[in-house]
């Protein structure tokens, strides 16, 4: 099962730039409108937490990733729009404290771990993501739109026997939240939603493949805000700008 290095993990969880504490602290706080000290407070505590249950083997890597993606963020752009006041207030951050930019780069760090590399994906994860690749250029023909990708998608989780709960659209987001059939599949043996998540979404990477190159941007399933039911989204891909995943350098340089 890919995943990333247990001891890796955890020598760069364990590297994460804590802030000084003191008044520059606070001020860099403030203008990163409390971003920085959430991480501190809650999100980082548990990330230590789950980076030992992922070593233990108590924890699945997705519930890892879910983890890392949530982690508390400073908007820098609204759509395609860059916020200048924004980014005028993340290098100001950054001249402050140098922790700013260090923890973009230990973000990155992270981030990249927990990213499946395609060299160590099983070869049954690599065929799935194959399946799902070549099943993309069927399903998702002559879909252009998040509306248009989105109703054959549902039509998908369907055909495989997923009970599509709730759907709702918001900012050019389609949202679809459902619950997994095969979510108690193996879970004596690899925990619950071994199969949905660590096994069946490899076919959803594929269509996050086919349609990454062509301007979708598919969030395939993976938080569950309970114990049955998960939600994915559909939106048109734009530039990801916020902190901590853009470093206030890259800020700096927009015009």
């Amino acid at each position: 099962m890919a995943g990333p290095d247990p001891t890796e993990l955890r020598r760069v969880v364990d590297a994460f730039p804590a802030p000084p504490d003191d008044e520059r602290f606070e001020r860099v706080d403030e203008l990163l409108d409390g971003a920085y000290g959430a991480m501190v407070r809650s999100w980082y505590p548990e990330l230590r937490e789950r980076a030992a249950g992922y070593a233990d083997g108590n924890l699945l890597r997705e519930a890892l990733v879910v983890h890392v993606e949530s982690v508390p963020s400073f908007r820098l752009a609204d759509g395609a729009a860059p916020l200048h006041d924004r980014h005028e207030r993340l290098v100001e951050a950054a001249n402050i404290l140098e922790e700013v930019t260090a923890v973009a780069e230990w973000y990155r760090d992270l981030r990249a771990l927990v990213t499946d590399d395609p060299a160590e994906l099983t070869p049954l994860e690599r065929l799935l993501h194959g399946i799902g690749y070549a099943l993309a250029h069927v399903l998702f023909l002559g879909a252009s739109t998040p509306k248009q990708v989105v109703r054959r998608l549902r039509l998908a989780y369907r055909s495989v026997g997923v009970s599509i709960d709730d759907t709702a659209s918001a900012g050019g987001t389609e949202r679809t939240t459902f619950t997994c059939p095969y979510r108690d599949v193996g879970a004596g043996r690899y925990g619950t939603r071994w199969v949905c998540h660590e096994k069946l979404d490899r076919v959803d990477d594929g269509y996050v493949t086919y349609l990454n190159e062509r301007g979708i941007d598919y969030r395939r399933p993976r938080a569950c805000p309970n114990a049955e039911q998960c939600y994915s989204t559909v939106a048109r891909d734009g530039p990801e700008q916020w902190w901590p995943k853009t470093p206030p350098t890259a800020a700096e340089l927009e015009p």
